[in-house]
C-alpha cells in the first residue's frame, strides 16, 4: 500500500466554494491526484486553524457535523454540508501516539468539522465517503510544538490516513478589508516575499527557519499578525517526516489572500 503524503493547504475565503476560480479548480482536481498517485486515503485527520485550544485535543464524532463557523455570508453558503463520516478509530490512534510522544490529549466526542476542514474536502472529494477526524491547534504554543506534535503522527501516512493542515500561507483579514474598500486586487510586496521565503523554507525542508519564521521571514509580521493560520503548515511539516514539500498550488485572492498548497511525502 502507498503511504499517504501529508498536505498543507490554503483554504482561503468561505465563498470559495460558490466561485470559479483558478484555486477551485484546483481543489477539484486534487482529490483524484492524490487517489492515482498514493491511492484513495482510508481516512483524513486535518488539523484546522479554526480549531483551537489550549492542549492538543481530537475529534471522536461519529458523524460529525457541518459547522458553519463564519458569519454575514449569502445564505446559500450556509445550506452547503459535508456528510462525510467520522474516524474515531483515527482519533483515538492519534491520541495514542501523541501520548506516547509525551502530549497530553484530550478527546472530543462533540466537535464536528469546521469549514478549514470541510470547504476544501467538499471540492476535494464531494461524494464525502472518507472518513474524516479533526485535530486541534494551540496558538499559544507556537511553530515549534506543531513541528512536533505533527512528527509524533508521522506513521499514520503508513497507515493510508491523510494527515492535512488547513490554514493560510498569508492570512491578513484586516489588510484584505482594506484593499477590498480600495477596489484593489494588487498583491503586495510584503505577502510576495514572505510566499518566496516560505516555498523556499519548505522545498530545502529547513526545520529551524520554519520553527523561527517570525523572526527570519521578510514580510512576517503582515503576513501573519497572528500564528494559527500557519500553524497548520508546522503540523504538516511534522507529519510528513520533516521531509523538504513542494508546491502543489500558488496563487492569491483579494490580493493578499494566499491559497498556496504543499506536498510533504518522502
Amino acid at each position: 500500500m502507498p503511504r499517504q503524503p501529508a498536505l498543507f493547504v490554503s483554504h482561503g475565503s468561505p465563498m470559495l466554494p460558490l466561485e470559479s476560480s483558478p484555486a477551485t479548480a484546483f481543489f477539484a482536481g486534487l482529490g483524484g491526484e492524490i487517489d492515482a498517485r498514493w491511492g484513495r486515503p482510508g481516512a483524513i485527520l486535518c488539523a484546522s486553524a479554526h480549531w483551537t485550544t489550549a492542549a492538543p485535543r481530537v475529534s471522536l464524532a461519529e458523524r460529525p457535523e457541518t459547522i458553519h463557523d463564519f458569519y454575514g455570508f449569502p445564505e446559500s453558503l450556509y445550506r452547503l454540508t459535508y456528510p462525510a463520516p467520522g474516524a474515531p478509530g483515527v482519533a483515538r490512534d492519534a491520541a495514542a501516539a501523541l501520548e506516547a510522544a509525551g502530549f497530553a490529549v484530550g478527546l472530543d466526542g462533540d466537535y464536528g468539522l469546521d469549514h478549514g476542514a470541510w470547504m476544501p474536502l467538499r471540492m476535494m472529494w464531494p461524494g464525502a465517503e472518507i472518513p474524516v477526524a479533526q485535530i486541534a491547534i494551540q496558538p499559544d504554543l507556537g511553530p515549534a510544538h506543531h513541528i512536533a506534535l505533527g512528527r509524533a503522527l508521522a506513521s499514520l501516512g503508513a497507515a493510508n490516513v491523510l494527515v492535512i493542515g488547513s490554514g493560510g500561507a498569508v492570512h491578513n483579514l484586516r489588510d484584505l478589508a482594506l484593499r477590498r474598500q480600495a477596489g484593489s486586487s494588487a498583491t503586495p510586496d510584503w505577502a510576495e516575499d514572505f510566499s518566496a521565503w516560505l516555498e523556499a523554507a519548505v522545498v530545502a525542508g529547513d526545520e529551524a527557519a520554519l520553527a523561527d519564521y517570525r523572526d527570519r521571514a521578510p514580510g512576517a509580521r503582515e503576513a501573519h499578525p497572528t500564528d494559527e493560520h500557519l500553524l497548520p503548515l508546522h503540523f504538516t511539516f511534522g507529519a510528513g517526516g520533516a521531509t523538504p514539500g513542494r508546491p502543489l498550488f500558488r496563487g492569491y485572492t483579494g490580493g493578499s489572500l494566499s491559497m498556496a498548497a504543499f506536498v510533504f511525502a518522502a
